[in-house]
């Protein structure tokens, strides 16, 4: 059956903005302090090296999409290149990150915006903030990708403003009575690797997951206005535009601040706008986290129903999800991972710990986060094959193939396997662990017992 046509609407830059309001989230405003504490200011080279394989990820899948550019595509690649169980393993997995993701940018919604008006229970403003973001998705992709580009922006430029402020306080001593505060706090306390190799790949688990969201490029291809035009201008920039953004503002966090003095909770941004004099950081960092947050939940109800509308359109979910509005969404996806999001934003009742809760619901979307990109890597093996002749004049090949594929999935299995080995992070891969199972064991009682 022929795939209802969606909206084409977005343009490349749109498209960029979607990504990185997808990959800039609370993993980096809050999940690096965790980080930091398993790796010390090794942590740099963590966010280097997952840079470089989310970009070789987004090379095979940016490939692919240049002759087939749909929605959903990395799921419906895995149903073609792989087996059709591949590709519903792919979709729900996606899905799942995204709710988890969202119920996690949903929360941390709830908390900061107790910093302005303490007394309101965070359950009401998380259903506010949820219908808001409804809303803005069922109005038109349009107007889903200007409300995303305007948030992204804001997390952009205060990255930027953060970076700059903080190299006036490394060289010149801005804040700092005019002393320069160089860069031997990432040497002197401890060393560089101060985690030594296990602790550096605990680290990479909760890095890695910041760039969760990238590839959501995949699911946008079909809703661009120039599809191929588009996909190549967003692949080849997205994901060094990341790093860079990443990097910088992990370098000048850990310069300024010795990175054995920052706690497991709360943003290390809000530590470093204080060291250079500004007295409201708390009120500005509390701003720019609460849009990051919105952005990642925004991303998360666009993806999440993208997928769900292409299980419904392969037959694993009832047709009325394929069902679009007049403006061409999909109503009925859109609503249901809203319900889904609603439903997890009253976890913070069964939590006492704050960090806890953090860690756990996002490190719940880790193992899921991470299935598209093995699909991605895998499905493009069997892709050159199936087209050698149409590759030969492709403009867009991905370096190194087929070697680079494997070596990169080799590191995604050791980061996985090194997450059941870190007390941090075992229940949260346990839950991933455990929906994947689950969700295959669906699968084979749908297509095996059932057809016996």
């Amino acid at each position: 059956m022929a795939k209802k046509k969606l909206s084409s609407s977005l343009s490349s830059f749109q498209m960029q903005m979607i990504a990185l309001g997808g990959t800039i989230g609370v993993g980096l405003f809050l999940g690096s302090a965790a980080a930091i504490q398993w790796t010390g200011p090794s942590i740099l080279i963590s966010y280097i090296l997952s840079g470089l394989i989310l970009y070789i990820i987004m090379r095979a899948l940016g490939e692919m999409m240049y002759l087939r550019p749909i929605t959903g595509s990395f799921a419906d690649f895995a149903s073609d290149y792989i087996h059709p169980f591949a590709g519903f393993l792919t979709a729900w997995s996606n899905i799942f990150q995204w709710v988890m993701i969202g119920i996690s940018e949903v929360i941390a919604i709830g908390q900061y915006l107790q910093f302005w008006w303490p007394k309101y229970p965070t359950w009401i403003t998380s259903f506010i903030v949820v219908i808001f973001l409804a809303l803005a998705n069922l109005a038109s992709v349009k107007v889903y990708g200007k409300l995303e580009s305007w948030l992204s922006l804001i997390k952009v430029f205060t990255i930027i403003i953060m970076f700059i402020l903080g190299m006036f306080v490394i060289l010149f001593g801005f804040g700092n009575h005019d002393q320069a505060v160089g860069i031997s706090n990432l040497w002197s306390h401890g060393g560089f690797f101060t985690g030594g190799f296990k602790g550096f790949m605990f680290s990479l688990s909760m890095v890695i997951a910041s760039y969760q969201g990238i590839e959501i490029l995949g699911i946008t291809a079909g809703e661009a206005d120039n599809a191929k035009e588009s996909i190549i201008k967003s692949v080849r920039s997205i994901v060094f535009k990341v790093m860079i953004l990443y990097v910088g503002a992990i370098f000048v966090i850990l310069a300024i601040y010795p990175w054995n003095q920052m706690g497991n909770i709360g943003s290390p941004f809000v530590k470093t706008f204080s060291k250079v004099g500004i007295t409201f950081a708390a009120g500005i960092i509390n701003f720019v986290v609460l849009t990051a947050a919105l952005s990642g939940c925004n991303s998360g109800v666009f993806s999440a129903s993208r997928m769900m509308y292409t299980l419904a359109e392969n037959g694993d979910l009832p047709k009325v999800f394929t069902k679009v509005s007049k403006r061409k969404i999909p109503y009925w996806p859109v609503v249901a991972i809203v319900v889904g999001i609603l439903i997890g934003s009253l976890i913070p009742v069964f939590f006492k710990s704050a960090k806890d809760m953090f860690v756990l619901v996002f490190g719940a979307s880790v193992l899921p986060g991470m299935i598209p990109w093995f699909v991605i890597l895998i499905s493009h093996l069997m892709f050159v094959r199936r087209h050698e002749e149409e590759l030969v004049d492709h403009p867009f090949r991905l370096p190194g193939a087929p070697w680079i594929n494997y070596v990169t999935l080799v590191i995604l299995v050791m980061i996985v396997t090194f997450m059941f080995f870190n007390p941090e992070t075992t229940a949260s891969i346990m839950i991933g662990l455990g929906f994947e199972i689950v969700i295959s064991g669906v699968y084979v009682i749908k297509y095996f017992l059932t057809e016996q």
